[in-house]
């Protein structure tokens, strides 16, 4: 559990660290929506460069990137499978008994692997790993602040948002300490049927949810003592202003997007 860095800001001075957060919440939105524009293999190579590309800017070691996703190396095993498995196409690669694989599927499972790396490691670089807490609850308070026209608590969705994504690491480490504990009294988590193991969580998932609740009453005792009352009548500490940097960003994301389009139409690859 301790590989997971989701919600984990990581300090530096790098081109994305220096964006304004208005403006990496909206470049993230694009860069996802840019990873589904992806049809043939260049346009898949295209992504997955720019991907490697963003790590480098950020600054952010390799090893943490990889270690990010180990969590989800189940999700994109499963989806291997599914594809490769159960997508029919004109090209038959393997037949075995009722087994079928064609290249069609494991084109497919490549397509969908890389697509949700390239939307974890993309979002990952725009935000948490980039972008502090309290700078990611600014922009987003501001991007949506035109709602608050309809009287929509705008800047509670934003702190409620920001306090949840902050609490991801501490609860993974509180649960590291109840599972090391209950493993010094004799606790097993690794053997036995699945029945078994699902019955082993239960003394890790009470005293989590316990000291969830408590780390919950104590951040609102704290924001009380401090005489938080929500954002009515809150000003800023610090103010954003975007620069030309944040536009530049802005321009080569959609220009990277529309790139996609012109190599779906005209370079020539197979088609997923």
């Amino acid at each position: 559990m301790s590989s997971i860095t989701l919600g984990q800001y990581f300090p530096g001075n790098s081109l994305l660290h220096r964006l304004d957060p208005r403006f990496k919440i909206v470049l993230a939105i694009l860069y996802i929506t840019a990873s589904f524009l992806c049809k043939n293999i260049w346009s898949f190579a295209a992504l997955a460069i720019s991907a490697v590309v963003l790590v480098l800017v950020s600054r952010i070691p390799v090893s943490i990137v990889l270690r990010g996703l180990r969590p989800i190396l189940f999700i994109m095993l499963f989806t291997v499978v599914l594809n490769i498995f159960l997508t029919r196409g004109e090209t038959l690669l393997v037949e075995f008994w009722v087994i079928r694989i064609y290249l069609e599927g494991i084109l497919t499972a490549v397509s969908m692997v890389l697509r949700i790396t390239v939307i974890i490691v993309g979002t990952g670089m725009f935000l948490t790993y980039t972008t502090t807490p309290i700078a990611l609850t600014d922009g987003i308070e501001r991007l949506l602040s035109p709602l608050k026209v309809f009287h929509l608590p705008v800047h509670e969705f934003a702190m409620m948002m920001t306090i949840a994504l902050r609490f991801i690491p501490l609860l993974i480490e509180e649960t590291e300490k109840i599972m090391a504990a209950q493993k010094a009294r004799g606790a097993d988590f690794s053997t036995g049927s699945l029945l078994q193991r699902a019955k082993a969580l239960i003394p890790i998932l009470v005293p989590l949810f316990v000291s969830a609740f408590r780390r919950a009453d104590e951040l609102a005792v704290a924001m009380e003592c401090r005489c938080y009352r929500g954002g009515e009548g809150r000003t800023r500490m610090t103010v954003l202003h975007a620069t030309a940097a944040d536009w530049l960003m802005l321009a080569a994301v959609i220009l990277f997007g529309a790139s996609l389009v012109l190599i779906n139409r005209f370079a020539p690859g197979f088609t997923l």
